[in-house]
């Protein structure tokens, strides 16, 4: 038998199990939509904290992030500074929204933001967006997933089989648990893949330098550019304070945008264990460290990859592992992309069908996790086409993406916080914002760099998307204040909520009385 065989053999283990954990985890949910998209509400401490962790540190952290360490130095530090400071405002925005949740059985992002801002198009046009951006987000998972496995096996499967073979798992439990088997296999790809990453972290700087000081004094005097911030573009040139600052801008407004992770609050027990996990979060960018260490730990190699994306899997068969050490660094580096492919897949069909059907056609709760279900495979399909573009890097797919989540945070913000925001307001602005952000980018992807300050294209959004809203929202008729009085005193009593057709929940039980 071969060393790739006993490897694979490894990694259909590590499968079977996260797939045994999924398919355990939906016998505790109820069958109704509530169960499949957030879970009874009943999520504790320890789901919420490595639901909220693994979700973030995907793929583009376990992979990227290396690569980044690898290729451009100093640039990946951008991404330990945006986790700390993107989870801050949630303990504030977290309760309220959790709060509106439970009052009006709120599931998904646009329905809050549809209650307090009553309009058909704005629920759709959230769902467009949002759908817009997991694609490239689960690409990035799925690349990932197939980078490693066609590594690992010397070739043998390549990167089309591998990533069909792992979200082929992804799937299946996502399909028959919802968000129970995301919280679950989280928990458990959590835990594997900060040990894989702090092992692997600390062994490989000891055994190509001697440790991690020896291995940072020799990139210090040979490659000197690499420990200077902002680090280097992927040209190998100084990259802007521009570039960097907005690219921990953007990415920190953007963190709790995700819809996926924003409807993360609507599954949490109670308050207390929401502002836990926002106090804890921060413990978990200690997976960075050694994430980062191994990147720098290729620098001063002669040999390099095909693809700086390939540096840990590149030095792992270079170091000449143990098969079993091999395949438990695939299984972590799976447990990074699945543990955020699987929240992807299941927050892109549930904002499909919850804003984008819901508002137009009411469907039973049968129906509608039918076609969630169907909508899984479906973004599943696309995704995947764009994984086998071998020309995406991990990290810039996740960027391009955060220029449309980012633009949700001026509505979500005026919606918990701004009495006189109105529809036409919250309408105005994100159109604005979404079609500077896409202009900026489109124009940059074919080679016309436009951005003033190499901005990152998101922020250009932002500094249009905050004038409109608050422009149009002062030149147009303000809301009942009933009305709003009910987000932003999520904790009254229900009937400061009425306003003209009924209470803010009401909005999203009978869709069809929406304006807009």
């Amino acid at each position: 038998m071969e060393r790739w065989h006993l490897i694979a053999g490894l990694i259909l283990v590590y499968l079977a199990v996260t797939l045994g954990i999924g398919l355990a985890a939906g016998r505790r949910a109820s069958r109704s939509v509530t169960g499949y998209v957030a879970g009874d509400r009943r999520f504790g401490l320890l789901v919420m904290y490595f639901v909220t962790g693994a979700t973030v540190f995907s793929a583009f952290a376990f992979l990227g992030g290396p690569g980044w360490a690898y290729s451009r130095g100093a640039a990946a530090f951008y991404i330990l500074s945006y986790g700390a400071l993107g989870i801050a405002p949630w303990y504030f925005i977290g309760p309220r929204t959790a709060a509106l949740g439970r009052r009006f059985g709120y599931v998904t992002q646009a329905q809050l933001l549809v209650g307090r801002f009553p309009s058909r198009f704005l629920s759709a046009l959230m769902a467009a967006l949002s759908v817009a951006a997991f694609v490239p987000y689960i690409t990035l998972q799925m690349r990932g997933a197939g980078i490693v496995i066609e590594a690992v096996t010397d070739g043998h499967v390549p990167l089309a089989a591998g990533a069909a073979i792992a979200y082929g798992i992804v799937a299946l439990y996502v399909l028959a648990s919802g968000v129970a088997a995301v919280g679950w296999t989280n928990t458990f790809q959590g835990i594997f893949m900060v040990a894989i990453a702090w092992s692997l972290g600390i062994y490989l700087p000891f055994r190509l330098y001697g440790g991690v000081g020896e291995m940072f004094g020799r990139i210090l005097a040979e490659r000197p550019e690499m420990l200077s911030v902002p680090g280097l573009t992927a040209a190998g040139d100084p990259w802007s304070w521009g570039g960097y600052s907005s690219a921990i801008l953007v990415s920190a407004i953007g963190l709790m945008m995700w819809p996926h992770l924003f409807m993360k609050a609507f599954t949490a027990r109670d308050d207390r264990t929401l502002r836990r996990t926002v106090v804890l979060f921060p413990t978990f960018q200690l997976f960075l460290i050694p994430v980062f260490l191994i990147g720098f730990a290729g620098v001063l190699l002669p040999d390099s990859p095909t693809d700086a994306d390939f540096i840990l899997p590149f030095l792992i068969l270079r170091s000449e592992l143990p098969v079993l050490v091999v395949g438990l660094f695939c299984a972590g580096a799976l447990s990074a992309s699945m543990s955020t492919g699987d929240a992807l897949l299941h927050a892109a069909a549930s904002v499909t069908v919850e804003d984008g059907v819901g508002p137009f056609r009411r469907l039973s709760d049968a129906a509608q996790r039918r076609l969630m279900r169907i909508l899984v495979l479906v973004v599943g399909v696309v995704a995947y086409w764009f994984a086998l573009d071998e020309d995406s890097s991990l990290v810039v797919l996740l960027l391009s993406a955060y220029g449309i989540i980012c633009q949700f945070a001026p509505p979500i913000c005026a919606a918990l916080f701004w009495r006189r925001a109105t529809t036409p307001g919250i309408v105005a602005g994100l159109v604005a914002g979404s079609a500077t952000a896409v202009f900026f980018f489109t124009t940059g992807y074919l080679g016309m760099e436009l951005r003033p300050l190499d901005l990152h294209e998101g922020v250009l959004g932002l500094m249009v998307h905050i004038p409109v809203l608050v422009g149009v929202s002062l030149a147009t008729r303000p809301q009942d204040r009933n009305h709003t009085d009910a987000f932003l005193n999520p904790r009254g009593s229900p009937e400061t909520g009425e306003s003209g057709g009924g209470t803010p929940g009401s909005e999203r039980i009978a869709p069809d009385t929406q304006r807009g």
